[in-house]
């Protein structure tokens, strides 16, 4: 299953930089870096660090508990490409994620963003498109969990409130919605029926 092999290299390389800060230094994503120095291996590398053990735990329990059941609907509607496309979304969204951080502080040298958050939330949005229906916390469908997740995110960007990297959430949700929809735009409709089936 590519959700765990994806899993285990994360916190692999996650918990190796925990205890050697070389490693932290390397490859989070540091916008300045990425633009002067030409290392644009950062827009990806950081998506497989943490911060700390509860961060780590907390992205690697939503791509568990949602990254199995979108690996199956790709290979449901995308046969034996399948697999290699659910390891691109998630890559691929890394590095969107991070774009709108690299445009915000390319010229700030002391910014420093990390996590798989971006990726994690476009797993999590990707899964709501197949099934909008599924229940979240406290019963909520997920379709309006996720209408809340982005406009909490969209929100907590613009306050600037914290040190979490808000607009990696939002612009990891919307990326997992448009690269599968693009990849088949026939999602859409599937989407719209599983709605009609529990409204009609």
């Amino acid at each position: 299953m590519i959700t765990i092999v994806l899993i285990l290299i994360t916190a692999a390389i996650s918990i190796q930089a925990f205890y050697q800060p070389n490693i932290m230094d390397k490859l989070i994503l540091n916008p300045y870096l990425v633009k002067n120095k030409n290392e644009w291996w950062r827009m990806l590398s950081s998506g497989f660090l943490h911060a700390d053990w509860p961060h780590l735990l907390m992205n690697m329990f939503v791509l568990f508990a949602f990254g199995a059941e979108v690996e199956s609907y790709y290979m449901l509607f995308f046969g034996a490409s399948g697999k290699v496309l659910f390891v691109l979304l998630y890559v691929s969204s890394i590095i969107a994620a991070n774009a709108s951080s690299y445009y915000k502080n390319q010229n700030n040298g002391y910014y420093n963003s990390l996590g798989a958050s971006g990726a994690t939330s476009a797993i999590l949005f990707a899964s709501i498109l197949f099934n909008p229906l599924q229940e979240f916390y406290f019963g909520i469908p997920g379709i309006f969990m996720g209408i809340i997740y982005l406009v909490y995110s969209n929100y907590a960007a613009k306050q600037n409130a914290d040190t979490i990297n808000h607009d990696a959430h939002f612009f990891g949700a919307v990326y997992g919605l448009i690269f599968t929809l693009v990849l088949k735009p026939q999602i859409g409709l599937f989407f719209i029926e599983q709605l009609m089936k529990r409204y009609n």
